[in-house]
C-alpha cells in the first residue's frame, strides 16, 4: 500500500482553515505526475485530484467534499488520507486505461456485454438478430444483467442455467404485458426440452461474455469457461423425408412453391437463403449457387448436381441479374413467414403427417447425402457448417441400416471359423 503523505498544509482542518482563498485549488504533491487538490469554499472545501497529461497540461477530477465541518464517511466526505487514497486509484486506474486495460472505476456488467455482442453481431452480417434479442431481454438480462462482469462467478451462472431448466416455457404475450408461461411439463420429455432450450441460451451467454474478455473489458473467463451445458439432452432424432414423401410433397405444391421446395431439397439452403437468392448468385458454368449471407452471416457456394443446375437454369431463364429468382405467383417476394401455410397445405395434400416445417428439407437433404455415403466435410461444407461437429450431432446416426451395410461391405470376411489348414 502506497505510503500516505504528511503534510501540514492540507493535512489537518486547522491548517486547511488557514488557507488564502483562491479560484484554483492548493495542490500537494503525492506521486510523480500527480497531485491533490484542496479547495476552500465559503463553508466547506473539497479534494480533487489532477495528472500531468503532457505539454503543460493536467487532466483532473473531482474526488469529494472535505471533512472540514461534518466528519468523513469515506464515501461523500473524506479525510486527507482518504482523499490520497481516492487520487491514487484515479491515477491507477487512468494509468491502466492508458495501456489498454479495463478501465477499473467503470462498472461493466452482464448487459453492457450482450449489447456489445448485438452490435458485433449486426456488424458480423448476423440475420436472427429478433431471435438473438427475444433470447437477451426474456432469459438472460432480467437476472445476470445488473450483474458486474468483475464479480460474476461460476456458481452464478450456474445458479441460472438451473433456473432456466425449471422454468415453465414461456408464450407470447401482447407488447407491454407481463411474461406468460405454460403449464409446467414434468415429464422426461419435458425436462429434456427446457435443459436442451438452457443450454442454447447458454451459448448466447457465454458467445458475449467471451467477446468481452476479447475486448479485454474482464480480466480472467474462468467464471464462465467453467460452466458446462446439460450433457445428452439433444433432441435423439431429427426428422426428414424419405425419396416417396419428398416426391409427393412436390407433386403437392403450387407452381411457385413447388419450384422454391424443389430447390430447398436439392441444396439443403435455408428458407430465408433461397428467398433472398439472386440471378447473380447462380453460376451455370461452374454449376454453383452463391449464399451472400447465411444464418452466421458468412458466405458460402452450394454446388449443384445435375437436377439442380436444370432446375436453375430454368428459374432464371429470361431474368435480369438483379432480379430475385424464386418469387410468389403474383410476382412478389417470398416473406418471412409465408412458407407456412403453403407447407402445411401441401402436407395435408401429400397425406405427410404430422406436417413438417420448411427446415426439414434441409435435414432430408443432409440425410440422403449421409445414406448415400457423402463424407461428412462434403456435407458441412454445402451446409455452412464451420465443421464437421454439428453435422454429426444432428445426421450421423440418422440411417442405422446404411451403417451396417457399410459396415458388413467395408470389412468383409475374415472367415475365423474356417477350418485350419
Amino acid at each position: 500500500m502506497a505510503r500516505t503523505v504528511k503534510d501540514a498544509y492540507l493535512a489537518t482542518r486547522t491548517a486547511r482553515a488557514n488557507l488564502p482563498a483562491r479560484k484554483r485549488p492548493h495542490y500537494r504533491l503525492i506521486l510523480q505526475g500527480l497531485h491533490l487538490g484542496y479547495y476552500r469554499g465559503s463553508r466547506t472545501g473539497s479534494w480533487s485530484a489532477r495528472r500531468f497529461i503532457g505539454h503543460g497540461r493536467y487532466q483532473e477530477t473531482k474526488l469529494g467534499a472535505a471533512d472540514d465541518v461534518a466528519d468523513a464517511d469515506g464515501v461523500a466526505i473524506l479525510t486527507f488520507g482518504q482523499a490520497q487514497e481516492q487520487a491514487r486509484a484515479w491515477f491507477t486506474a487512468r494509468a491502466l486505461a492508458d495501456a489498454g486495460y479495463p478501465d477499473p472505476l467503470v462498472r461493466y456488467t452482464v448487459s453492457d456485454a450482450l449489447d456489445d455482442y448485438e452490435r458485433d453481431y449486426v456488424r458480423r452480417g448476423g440475420k436472427a438478430v429478433g431471435r438473438l434479442r427475444h433470447t437477451v431481454t426474456a432469459h438472460i438480462r432480467p437476472i445476470l444483467g445488473s450483474l458486474e462482469l468483475e464479480k460474476l462467478t461460476r456458481a452464478k451462472i450456474e445458479s441460472w442455467l438451473d433456473h432456466l431448466a425449471k422454468a415453465p416455457p414461456r408464450v407470447r404475450s401482447g407488447r407491454g404485458q407481463p411474461p406468460k408461461y405454460r403449464e409446467l411439463d414434468s415429464s422426461a420429455e419435458g425436462l429434456r426440452r427446457r435443459k436442451e432450450s438452457a443450454n442454447r441460451i447458454l451459448t448466447v451467454l457465454k458467445a458475449a461474455l467471451s467477446l468481452a474478455y476479447q475486448h479485454e473489458k474482464v480480466r480472467s473467463k474462468a467464471a464462465w469457461e467453467a460452466v458446462k451445458a446439460y450433457r445428452d439432452v439433444s433432441a435423439s432424432k431429427i426428422r426428414y423425408l424419405n425419396d416417396k414423401e419428398a416426391k409427393a410433397l412436390v407433386v403437392a405444391c403450387d407452381a411457385a412453391f413447388r419450384e422454391l421446395v424443389t430447390a430447398a431439397l436439392l441444396t439443403g439452403a435455408r428458407y430465408g437463403e433461397l428467398a433472398e437468392m439472386r440471378v447473380g448468385d447462380f453460376d451455370a458454368m461452374a454449376a454453383t449457387v452463391n449464399i451472400p449471407r447465411s444464418k452466421s452471416g458468412k458466405s458460402r457456394h452450394i454446388f449443384l448436381t445435375d437436377e439442380g443446375q436444370k432446375l436453375f437454369a430454368a428459374a432464371v431463364a429470361d431474368k435480369r441479374s438483379s432480379n430475385l429468382i424464386f418469387v410468389r405467383k403474383n410476382g412478389g417476394a417470398w416473406g418471412s413467414s409465408n412458407q407456412i401455410r403453403f407447407m402445411r397445405d401441401a402436407c395435408d395434400r401429400a397425406g405427410i403427417v404430422p406436417a413438417i416445417g420448411f427446415h426439414i428439407l434441409r435435414h432430408t437433404y443432409a440425410s440422403r447425402l449421409v445414406m448415400r455415403g457423402a463424407p461428412l466435410t462434403v456435407i458441412a461444407s454445402q451446409l455452412g457448417h464451420r465443421d464437421t461437429r454439428m453435422t454429426e450431432k444432428h445426421y450421423a446416426h440418422l440411417a442405422p441400416s446404411y451403417i451396417r451395410e457399410t459396415l458388413r461391405s467395408a470389412f468383409g470376411q475374415l472367415n475365423l471359423g474356417a477350418e485350419p489348414v
